[in-house]
């Protein structure tokens, strides 16, 4: 069983923990998730489509992400996501941490904190090696794609990630 740290609303853990995806949280609690910007140093980003067999959002763009575990943090959840939905390993990249949001959602148990993170690296596609359980494939996307995407309404977090994809602050 899959078990989630809850946190307060300074985003420290409170010590309690909670089953995956049982929304049980009060107003105030939180657990944390993970986003990770994957692209490359020519502009262009790794975005994989979701499988129509998901719950929600099925066939939309998105990022590599998802919650990080009981005792995990951030950027070791971040890693493994990427690792596990991609194939890559972005250990030793260029990047890292940018930015924190958070949703809430008085009443339905389901607020979250999201770490959002980019890694730069000179990749190639045969590198990439997607997990057919959740996604339905992956495309190098320039930034006027996945606005595009975004624009349709088929792009996940887009409003609340858009400056990762700026790719100016890449540069060190």
């Amino acid at each position: 069983m899959e078990l989630w740290d809850i946190y307060d609303k300074n985003k420290k853990r409170t010590g309690r923990t909670m089953k995956r995806n049982d929304w049980c949280l009060k107003d105030g609690e939180y657990h944390l998730t993970v986003l990770g910007v994957i692209a490359r140093p020519d502009g262009t980003f790794l975005i994989t489509k979701r499988v129509m067999s998901k719950a929600w959002a099925p066939g939309w763009w998105e990022v590599s992400g998802g919650a990080a575990m009981a005792g995990e943090e951030s950027k070791d959840a971040v890693k493994r996501e990427i690792f596990e939905e991609t194939g890559l390993d972005v250990t030793g990249w260029d990047g890292g941490y940018l930015f924190t949001y958070q949703r809430e959602n008085p009443g339905e148990g389901d607020n979250y904190f999201v770490d959002v993170y980019r890694f730069v690296s000179d990749f190639e596609e045969s590198d990439v090696h997607i997990q057919e359980e959740e996604t339905d494939g992956f495309m190098l996307a320039t930034l006027e794609q996945i606005q595009a995407f975004a624009r349709d309404g088929i792009f996940l977090h887009y409003d609340s990630i858009k400056e990762a994809f700026i790719m100016e602050s890449c540069e060190k």
